[in-house]
This record gives C-alpha cells, structure tokens and sequence, in this order.
C-alpha cells in the first residue's frame, strides 16, 4: 500500500505551530552518547522516521532506549560492537555521524557509506581524510569504511569545505585525541554548536565551536548528561513561509530561534512580509497584497540554508516579478522544479540558479517527494493551489517533520493521508 498526503488548497490557514527540537541536532547528539557509557536524557527530540533509523542503529550496537514523557532516554553502557548495519545505514545520510563517535570511543569502526536523499554527491572525503590526520588507518572493502586506529593523536586538520558532519565527526573523535586538535574552516551551524555545548557539557576540554576554527584537547574519559534540543530552524523556517503563502492566513509560529534564522528573516523581510513577535519566541506572520520578487544564494552558515531553498522557491512563484534562486551546496536540489511546474509554476532552471516569474496561480496536481524539503515544499504549494494536491513519497517528508499533519491541521489546512494499492 503507497500512503500519500491529500490537500485541499486556498483555505485561509490561522492558529499556532509549536516547532520541535531539531533533528538534525538530534542525530549527532545520539551519536555522542556513544563517547561515555551512561544513561543520557535528551529533551525535546522529534519523534521522526530518521532518529528511530538511528536509534535501531543505536540498538544493533548494544544501546537500550525509551521515550519518555518528552525525553529520550539513551542507555550505552551495554554497547558491545562497533558495526553498523548496511540495512540501516542506507537508509540515512546522518548514519557516517556514527564514524567519528566509534573511532573516539574504541578506536576502531565499520561504517557502510550513507544512504538518504539524493539531493547531491555529499563527499565523504573529508571525514575519511581528517581522520586519517587523527591516526587512524582507513580502507573501502565492499562499500564499507573499516577503521582501526592504535591510538588517536591530535593535529591540525583544514577542512576543503565546511562540512557540518565533516566537522561533527572530527569534534567526536577529538575528544579522545591525544594533545590539541584544530579543525579549520569548521562547519559554524547552531546544531554543531551545539554538539559542542553537548560535549563540554560531558567534560571535553573544546572550545571555538560557531566559529572557524575548533581547539580539542584530548581527555582519557567523559561523563554521561541530560540535555536539551535545540528548536528546529528549517522547521520554524518552513512554517513562517507557510504563513506568508496567503494573504489571509494568521499563522503564529512558536519556539522560533530568531538568531538561527538571521539571513532567511532578512529575505522575507525584503519579500515584503512583516514578523511580528507576539510573545518569547513566537511570530505572527504578516503580508500585503502583494510579494516583491528577490534574489536567494544558498551557502554555509550564516548564509542561506539550502534546505529552506524549495520553500523560498514556492513562495516567489506568488512574487510579483522574476526571482532567482542560486544553489552552491548541492547539485540536484532543483529536482522538485518539474513538480511545481505540473502545478502552474513558471519557474527553468539554468545551471546552478532556477529562474521563478511569478505571480502564478497555482493548481493541484499529483506531484511526488524528490527529497525531504522538496516534498513539504510541495506540501505547502498544494495549500495555497486550487483544488487537490495529492503528494506520493511521503516517507521522505516523514524523515524530517514530526506530527507535519497534525500541525498543519491544526491551523485549518484539510490534509489527510491515504493508502492506495502501489
């Protein structure tokens, strides 16, 4: 049976989304556990297909968890292997994490190359050559990584590009290096600052995370913690577009970190729509009658966050005028583009940049998922299109939005999800 979202479009939205914690905090956060066998809490995790893919992973390597209330509660002190299994692994891109956390903790390390959206190429070059700088002995057999490492010693590692797991995985496995290790050109993202605040927390000697370069003096042991999750900001991203899609929407979006959102803010401001902060954390979104046209690069932290690309890319087709949008982090971002033109939109690509005239109306159509944020992108083209949108793939979309229905119809949106014979 193939499950798919059923929307009805052109209903005025109004109401309050909470965002949850962030996923792609999560993640790496549950891999840390790994460092120091205890019991962890970790508030405010979503509860999403891609940290159950790594929780089972967690599992296979010996780990016990459970939530509770709104917790998880990650129990290692039984973990008694160092392989992770290629069925999970492929599944998820977030499953390398694990390479960096197991070369930390026990020197040693069998990763399958990681699975997820095909969104890009995603290099792994760049933890595999870092690690190597730390000491450890790396080889490919069959698709897997095998690692060994006798002991771990600290260095100066330049990263290429500022990769978020890049960095993640060399910030783990320093913890245990001995001296200093300095990571260059460090990925700056708030969910790597806050795996740093995470392992200081734990007792790593760290320091210079959210900025260029990061300074780890190795230790011999760390402790187990309780910590909470950040708030999403692709999340609160998608849904502060979501309110600006209609004039007649009076979406307020709750547990928003303006400061992890600077550069969107700024675009929809010069967008022309207003957020008005009604409480800690919470916006009310506003707009006029109509949507000045812009001009989105995506780039690395601070710059503007490719996966909030589709969304910004569905609501310039409601601009009164020709927008562009650059992508310089991965090359097939622009998969979702045939879809929303099934739907109306007039929108060609041209190399790295997708070119959007707008206004155009927008009309259901049966579109598929290419990725995670393409298919929530598409979800909120249907909200705002005539008639009926039913969108396929929507175990995508599942990876990375916790209770997506729920919310949205919360707010008035008619979504449903139905089974159909595949």
């Amino acid at each position: 049976m193939e499950r798919k979202y059923v929307i009805r479009g052109k209903k005025p939205l109004k109401g309050e989304i909470e965002v949850s914690g962030a996923k792609n905090a999560s993640l790496p956060a549950i891999c840390a556990t790994l460092l120091a066998p205890g019991i962890y809490k970790l508030k405010k995790v979503p509860k999403v297909r891609d940290v159950f893919c790594m929780l089972r992973i967690m599992e296979h390597l010996g780990a016990v968890y459970k939530f509770e209330k709104d917790y998880l509660k990650i129990d290692t002190t039984g973990i008694n292997r160092a392989s992770v299994p290629y069925e999970l692994a492929s599944q998820i891109r977030a499953s390398i994490l694990f390479l960096g956390a197991l070369v930390g903790a026990f020197k040693e390390a069998e990763v399958p190359l990681p699975g997820g959206c095909a969104i890009g190429k995603r290099p792994v070059d760049f933890h595999i050559r870092g690690l190597s700088q730390l000491g450890a002995e790396i080889k490919l057999d069959k698709g897997n990584l095998i690692v060994k490492a006798k002991k771990l010693k600290g260095t100066e590692i330049v990263l290429d590009f500022p990769s978020v797991t890049a960095t993640e995985n060399l910030m783990m496995a320093g913890c245990f290096a001995e001296g200093e290790t300095i990571i260059k050109n460090a990925a700056k993202e708030p969910e790597v600052v806050f795996l740093g605040e995470m392992l200081k927390k734990m007792g790593a000697n760290i320091k210079g995370y959210g900025e260029d370069t990061i300074y780890i003096k190795g230790k011999k042991k760390l402790k187990s913690i309780n910590i909470k999750i950040i708030p999403d900001r692709i999340e609160a991203g998608t849904y502060l577009v979501l309110g600006a899609l209609m004039e007649e929407n009076e979406v307020v979006v709750k547990n928003v970190e303006e400061e992890h959102l600077e550069t969107p803010i700024i675009k929809l401001e010069e967008m022309g729509i207003t957020l008005e902060k009604v409480g800690k954390n919470s916006f009310l979104v506003k707009r006029g009658k109509s949507i000045f046209p812009v001009n989105v690069m995506t780039a690395p932290y601070p710059g503007f966050p490719t996966d909030l690309q589709p969304f910004f890319a569905v609501l310039l087709t409601q601009a009164e005028g020709i927008s562009f949008v650059t992508e310089n982090i991965f090359e097939n971002r622009f998969l979702y583009v045939f879809e929303l033109n099934r739907m109306g939109a007039d929108i060609k690509v041209e190399e790295k940049t997708a070119i959007i005239k707008g206004p155009t109306p927008l009309t259901g159509s049966p579109v598929k998922a290419t990725d995670l944020r393409a298919g929530a992108a598409l979800v909120l083209s249907g909200l705002c299109a005539e008639n009926t949108t039913t969108v396929y793939n929507i175990e995508l979309i599942e990876r990375g939005y916790e209770n997506f229905v729920k919310k949205l119809s919360g707010v008035g949106a008619e979504i449903k999800v139905t089974e159909s014979e595949s």
